[in-house]
């Protein structure tokens, strides 16, 4: 093999690593926005618990005037009932009286049957804010896990960049703009292996020539088809 051949396939390995690196770090802030998502679900399920409490308190806070208003109503007609001397007035009262004691007794009940709905949704809103919490704990554990990640690719990708800027260096300057614009134009793949006969990038076969050409290695030789640079796997 070819001294620069084995020159760009240590230099591709790097750049490949880089690419690939590159990629991960693209990833990053999906991972961040997928694990942030987890929490949506339990943050809704805390906000309709607070609100199904806050409703539930409104309507006996109502019914608690409801029952208020009816209670002072009946305190007044029993005392229009003790004031009265008419005898008709009076059995009106009475009448009057036992239907607003009748309402407040319905709104009474109502009310001890919304105070058992407030302890059920309390125990919900507990129970979602625990839940809330439980999710908070593990999404943090995973942005932490994420942050580590990004830290470490970060050292990683300063690491071999500075070593592929050093074999970049030791590569023929003459052969350089060729592999760079392979790189970019064949998929991060400028050099590629001969596999029986066919270019191992672009899986065509080659001609008979090109082929020796490969497998003498005397001079660089490229894949008639696809343009990258050929050599043969020790």
């Amino acid at each position: 093999m070819l001294d620069e051949v084995r020159a760009l396939l240590i230099l591709q390995d790097r750049d490949r690593r880089l690419l690939a690196l590159a990629k991960d770090l693209e990833k990053l802030p999906q991972d961040e926005a997928r694990a942030k998502t987890k929490l949506a679900a339990d943050e809704t399920a805390v906000k309709k618990a607070h609100d199904a409490l806050v409703d539930c308190e409104l309507r006996l806070k109502r019914l608690e005037l409801d029952v208020g208003t009816r209670r002072t109503t009946i305190q007044r007609l029993k005392v229009q009932q003790f004031e009265t001397r008419k005898n008709e007035e009076y059995q009106a009262l009475v009448h009057e009286v036992t239907r607003y004691e009748k309402e407040a007794d319905d709104l009474e009940t109502r009310e001890l049957e919304l105070m058992e709905e407030m302890d059920t949704l309390r125990a919900a809103q507990k129970a979602a804010q625990e839940a809330l919490a439980q999710t908070q704990r593990l999404v943090e554990e995973d942005l932490a896990t994420i942050a580590q990640r990004h830290k470490r690719m970060e050292v990683e990708r300063a690491e071999v960049s500075a070593e592929r800027d050093q074999l970049a260096a030791q590569v023929p300057e003459a052969i350089l703009p060729l592999y760079h614009r392979l790189m970019k134009t064949k998929v991060g793949m400028a050099v590629a292996p001969l596999d029986e006969g066919k270019c191992g990038g672009c899986h065509m076969k080659l001609i008979a020539s090109t082929v020796v050409a490969v497998q003498t290695g005397k001079e660089i030789t490229r894949c008639e088809d696809c343009g990258r640079i050929l050599y043969v796997q020790e």
